[in-house]
């Protein structure tokens, strides 16, 4: 599909392209699922090199990519729901929902810090094994044995995996009907919006159309990452990052964020919620979880910005996946080395990229920085007074 409209500059889409083709073409990593949004409408959708480069297989739009840390925002919109329900607030203790939590000073973490990354959780869960990988239960009974790293409410510190897996648990404690975690998640998210291909674990429909991890660079968290994804089955449940979802349904989740919450006059959340989740709950405080590749790479501290499942654009030059070029008010998602999605209401702007050989993660967020930018300037400037 290559249908332009008509305030997007053809031939910077051609160059965006281009681009992402000299990429593939240089090894840096396999290939590119692209999806642009512009005035409520999609308006660019291609596909870039391989889905597999080991077995030379061609990435094709119904290709279902493992969307990682994009799990957090369909988590995050989970518990907005309930809200929305009356079972919980913001301000709840999680220990009020799931007993257990409150063990080794955790008593007083509330849902809305687990949801900023506040709420002082490591960045991984310490004594998860590769057999309780997917095990919702077991993982969330394991968090609740651990004691913070660091004081809740005062670092913010980006949770990869416990936050917001906690957080699956107590959306699963609190469903009346008694269904998994991934059950909610597909019958509240992912058939409203007709995401077709979409699931939480490897659901057997889209096992021929998977895009596997495969690590471009092989660090550590990349290599662990592959693992885990080699292993993931249909029961597997990873509420911060065991999701699938091919290009077109994560487009059609987008222009649901875009209508504040409705795609289609089918309802998913309020814009209420939309509205809070997207704003700034970590003021201008760093993300510490970056520190040692900050200093590594010569740069100073800088706002984390995040919002309540959602990163923010925020102001300032720094590493930034959405683009230097998106207005302050932009909030997406980023998936480990891998993929991004943002969200620029003041231009009515979106897009998703979703790539298959994992990069290293900053080097993939100057990747995103470069591309979003390519796809802001292909904005055609608005004439005043034009209609």
């Amino acid at each position: 599909m290559r249908d332009f409209s008509a305030n997007l500059r053809t031939f910077q889409l051609d160059a965006l392209g281009a681009a992402i083709q000299r990429d593939i073409d240089a090894a840096l990593y396999d290939g590119m699922a692209v999806g642009i949004r512009s005035g409520g409408e999609t308006v660019y959708q291609q596909s870039f090199g391989f889905a597999d480069r080991r077995t030379g297989r061609k990435l094709d739009g119904d290709d279902v990519f493992a969307i990682l840390s994009f799990t957090k925002v369909f988590t995050a919109l989970g518990i907005f729901q309930a809200i929305e329900r009356g079972d919980l607030s913001l301000t709840t203790r999680v220990a009020d929902v799931l007993p257990g939590f409150g063990a080794n000073g955790k008593q007083n973490i509330t849902i809305a810090q687990l949801m900023s990354h506040t709420g002082g959780m490591p960045f991984t869960l310490p004594g998860l094994t590769p057999e309780m990988q997917g095990d919702l239960r077991m993982t969330v009974d394991l968090a609740c044995q651990i004691a913070p790293v660091n004081p809740p409410g005062e670092v913010v510190s980006y949770s990869a995996q416990v936050s917001y897996d906690v957080l699956g648990g107590v959306i699963e404690a609190l469903d009346s009907h008694g269904r998994h975690y991934r059950e909610i998640i597909a019958d509240q998210i992912f058939r409203p919006l007709n995401m077709s291909h979409s699931a939480i674990g490897a659901h057997p429909d889209i096992a021929s159309r998977r895009v596997p991890i495969v690590a471009r660079n092989e660090t550590p968290m990349n290599l662990a990452l592959m693992a885990r994804d080699a292993a993931m089955t249909e029961t597997s449940e990873l509420p911060g990052g065991g999701g699938y979802a091919s290009l077109d349904d994560m487009l059609n989740f987008v222009a649901m964020l875009e209508a504040g919450g409705v795609l289609d006059s089918r309802y998913v959340v309020s814009p209420a919620a939309l509205e809070l989740a997207r704003s700034n709950h970590t003021g201008l405080r760093p993300n510490n979880t970056l520190a040692a590749q900050r200093e590594m790479r010569g740069l100073e501290p800088y706002p984390a910005y995040l919002g309540l499942g959602f990163f923010l654009r925020g102001e300032g030059l720094f590493p930034m996946p959405f683009g230097q070029f998106a207005s302050a008010e932009t909030y997406g998602s980023i998936g480990a080395g891998s993929m991004v999605f943002w969200c620029d209401p003041n231009r009515n702007l979106s897009a998703v990229f979703l790539s298959s050989g994992l990069m290293d993660q900053v080097d993939s967020h100057l990747r995103y920085q470069r591309l979003s930018d390519m796809v802001h300037a292909a904005l055609e400037p608005q004439v005043k007074g034009a209609e």
